[in-house]
C-alpha cells in the first residue's frame, strides 16, 4: 500500500517489529518436543544464533563459548583482535571513556594496521577449540584479505558492510565482483546488508549461502541520523524472504538463508525475525548485555569509529547475566534480554510449531505497541 507523502512522491508503508505480532492457532506443543535448530551449507547448529562482528560482542573467546552453547560467533577480522596482540587494556580502556571523547579516541585505536598474523592466530584458536570457526571482512578490505582469512581454515567468511550490493559502481578503483570471488572460493559465503527485494535477489544470484537483512537498525547505529536512510525490520525481512522464496524457483532448487542483522535486541524481536521469514539472527547488543561481553558494560560497531564519517556510537548497556544465562537461561529478568532460546521455544510451542521452518508461517498481525 503506497501512501502520498505529498503531491510529487509516494512511500510504501513498512513496519518495524514494534508495530507486529503473532498470533496462536489452534495447537500448542510442549516447549520440550520444539526444535531451534538450523544448518547452513555443511554446518549445523543446535541455536539459530549467530554472534554479531563487533569488538562489544564477539572475542576468539566468546566465539568459542557461543559455539559450545549453539550458536557461531563471527570475529571481526578488522577489529582489535587483528590489530593489537593484546587487546584486553584497550577495550578496558575503551569501557572507561567519557562520551565525548569516545569517538575521537577510537578513531585513534582502530587506525592501527591489521596484523595478517594476527588474524591466522586469532581463527586458530577458534578452531583449536573445536568449534565453527568465521569471520567477517568489510567489502573494502575483503579483497586485500581474503587470501590470508581462508588459508586459516575459516568454515564460514562472512562479507559485512552497513550496506553490501552486488553492483556496486566506482571511478576510483575496481570493485569487488562478488559473483566470481565467491565462485572462486571453497567455502560458504554470508554477505550484507541488504533490505530490499532486488537488492537481495541480486546477491542471492552471486551464490551467496546467506543474505544479512538490515540497514541502519541496531541499537547503537545513527544511520538514520547521519545519512537519512533506515529499513523497518519487518517488512525488510519479509522482503527478503520473498527474494528467497522466488530465487529459489529461479534457481531450480537453490536455498539462500535469510539472517536478520539489526534491530534484534531482546526474545520477542528474535521470535518476530523468523516468523517474518528469517532462518537466523545475528546478535548485537542481545549478547554484549552479557556479564563476559568484550565490551564490558559497552556496546558498538565499526560504524562507531569511522575515520571520515562516524555513523555510530558507543553506547552504555545494562550487564544482564553471563553468556550461558543469556542464551539459554535461567532468567530472572522479565524483558526478554536473556533465555533468549527458552523464549523463542516457548514462543513456538505456544503457537503449535515444531521448528523454525514451520514457525516462518505464523500468523502474524499488525498491532502497533503502545508503551504504558
Amino acid at each position: 500500500m503506497e501512501i502520498e507523502v505529498g503531491r510529487a512522491k509516494r512511500a510504501r508503508r513498512a513496519y518495524s517489529f514494534d508495530d507486529i505480532a503473532i498470533v496462536p492457532s489452534r495447537r500448542t506443543r510442549n516447549p520440550e518436543d520444539v526444535s531451534t535448530a538450523w544448518s547452513i551449507d555443511a554446518y549445523h547448529f543446535d541455536t539459530p544464533v549467530l554472534g554479531a562482528p563487533m569488538d562489544s560482542v564477539v572475542s576468539p573467546a566468546t566465539a568459542i563459548e557461543l559455539g559450545r552453547l549453539g550458536g557461531l560467533g563471527v570475529l571481526d577480522l578488522e577489529g582489535l583482535w587483528t590489530r593489537y596482540a593484546d587487546p584486553e587494556p584497550l577495550l578496558e580502556e575503551i569501557a572507561g571513556l567519557e562520551d565525548e571523547d569516545a569517538t575521537r579516541r577510537m578513531q585513534e585505536l582502530y587506525s592501527e594496521p591489521i596484523k595478517p598474523e594476527l588474524i591466522r592466530q586469532r581463527l586458530a584458536e577458534i578452531r583449536d577449540a573445536g568449534v565453527t570457526v568465521a569471520g567477517s571482512l568489510t567489502p573494502q578490505r575483503t579483497q586485500e584479505l581474503y587470501e590470508t582469512v581462508v588459508a586459516a581454515g575459516v568454515d564460514l567468511f562472512v562479507i559485512r558492510g552497513t550496506t553490501v550490493s552486488a553492483e556496486h559502481v566506482s571511478s576510483v578503483s575496481e570493485p569487488l565482483n562478488l559473483k566470481k570471488f565467491i565462485y572462486d572460493l571453497d567455502v560458504p559465503v554470508i554477505v550484507g546488508g541488504a533490505s530490499t527485494y532486488t537488492a537481495a535477489l541480486h546477491l542471492m544470484r552471486t551464490g551467496a549461502a546467506g543474505v544479512l537483512v538490515g540497514f541502519g537498525g541496531g541499537a547503537t547505529s545513527t544511520t538514520r541520523m547521519t545519512l537519512g536512510i533506515h529499513a523497518p525490520m519487518a517488512t525488510a525481512i519479509s522482503d527478503v524472504a520473498a527474494a528467497r522464496r522466488d530465487y529459489l524457483d529461479e534457481s531450480g532448487g537453490r536455498y539462500v538463508h535469510v539472517i536478520a542483522d539489526g534491530g534484534v535486541g531482546s526474545s520477542g524481536e528474535i521470535v518476530k525475525a523468523i516468523a517474518m521469514g528469517a532462518d537466523a539472527v545475528m546478535l548485537g547488543v542481545a549478547l554484549a548485555r552479557a556479564t563476559d561481553a568484550p565490551g564490558r558494560g559497552y556496546h558498538w560497531g565499526p560504524e562507531a569509529h569511522h575515520p571520515q564519517l562516524p555513523r555510530g556510537r558507543r553506547a552504555k548497556i545494562a550487564q544482564v547475566a553471563p553468556l550461558a544465562e543469556i542464551m539459554h537461561g535461567p532468567s530472572t529478568a522479565s524483558n526478554g534480554s536473556a533465555n533468549l532460546i527458552g523464549a523463542l521455544k516457548k514462543s513456538m510451542a505456544t503457537t503449535g510449531y515444531s521448528d523454525l521452518k514451520e514457525f516462518q508461517r505464523v500468523e502474524v498481525v499488525v498491532s502497533p505497541y503502545m508503551p504504558v
